[in-house]
């Protein structure tokens, strides 16, 4: 990620611009040997993250039912089963990692993708847009809600990371960090150029690098990957390098015990996320407020029973 950041630093070097600076890899240089959680958490201590604040949004794409075919055993990836889904394995492993840095243990959590949401809208997880309470009731809202929704699409990630900027937006610029978990790629373009989907999540990927927000895409399922690999390396325009995709079927498949598994999909997930944070501070996007940026309100979640009623419209 970021191959090309010493050549433009090189090309700038006489008058270097704040909104045109990449990520200086001097930050964020992790060791990738752990074999806990806790290590890893440490190692982005160490490395100069202070304070984050996470977000999730979840994949509720029709495409879900069969892109476990190979990895899942074909089960739709979103299973509710004894054990933990890839969606659940996703959310425990970064929860744990990134618990230390929250200060109010609160976590937005959002699903699209769904019957109610296509590529338009998120819902909540709680009606009235109200936060989970640590990434344990992440995980048990998420298994109430599984069963009541009907997969849909097609796929845009661009209503979640814009969410996500009005959060960030509302807090006064306080950093955070978007953890975005999904089966595959956005709607496929054409012979004739990019489909309005990957266009608008572009969109949205550059107008979320004027934000104090990192961008986690953590990607399930059997793939395939490609236009998730060309959004980590080749959106040029953003004010600094916010987007950050991990193959997490291919770390969890490795024949190595499960903790150093866990361990290599939050480092590769998260080791970026300090020389990102640092970047908001030199570029001056912590603590401030931009006022021209979308502002979207969240559905209700799309569930039946008593905790679903809302009196917002």
């Amino acid at each position: 990620m970021g191959g090309n950041s010493s050549r433009e630093q090189g090309a700038k070097h006489k008058q270097p611009s704040f909104s045109q600076k990449k990520v200086e890899k001097k930050y964020s240089f992790i060791a990738d040997s752990y074999n806990s959680l806790e290590q890893v958490t440490e190692a982005l201590s160490r490395a100069g993250l202070e304070s984050s604040n996470l977000i999730v949004g979840i994949d509720f794409t029709k495409s879900n039912e069969w892109t476990g075919s190979k990895s899942y055993h074909s089960r739709s990836l979103h299973h509710i089963g004894n054990g933990l889904n890839p969606y659940e394995q996703a959310i425990s492993i970064i929860g744990k990692t990134l618990a230390e840095f929250d200060e109010d243990n609160l976590i937005p959590c959002y699903g699209f993708g769904d019957a109610t949401t296509q590529d338009q809208h998120v819902f909540s997880f709680y009606p009235e847009d109200r936060s989970c309470n640590g990434f344990e009731d992440v995980m048990g809202r998420y298994r109430e809600i599984v069963p009541q929704l009907t997969l849909a699409g097609p796929t845009s990630f661009a209503p979640v990371i814009e969410q996500a900027m009005t959060i960030v937006e509302k807090s006064g610029g306080q950093y955070h960090v978007l953890l975005i978990i999904a089966d595959g790629q956005v709607g496929n373009g054409t012979v004739h150029g990019k489909s309005i989907q990957e266009k608008k999540t572009v969109d949205a990927i550059v107008q979320a690098s004027k934000l104090p927000l990192s961008i986690v895409l953590v990607g399930v399922g059997d793939g395939p990957w490609d236009m998730m690999k060309k959004f980590d390396d080749n959106i040029p325009q953003r004010d600094f390098d916010n987007f950050q995709f991990v193959n997490f079927t291919e770390i969890m498949s490795k024949n190595v015990p499960l903790n150093r598994k866990e361990a290599e999909f939050a480092l590769t997930a998260l080791m970026e996320i300090p020389s990102q944070y640092k970047a908001t501070i030199e570029l001056q996007l912590l603590g401030s407020r931009r006022g021209n940026l979308p502002q979207r309100v969240a559905r209700p979640p799309p569930i039946r029973g008593p905790s679903s009623v809302s009196s917002s419209k």
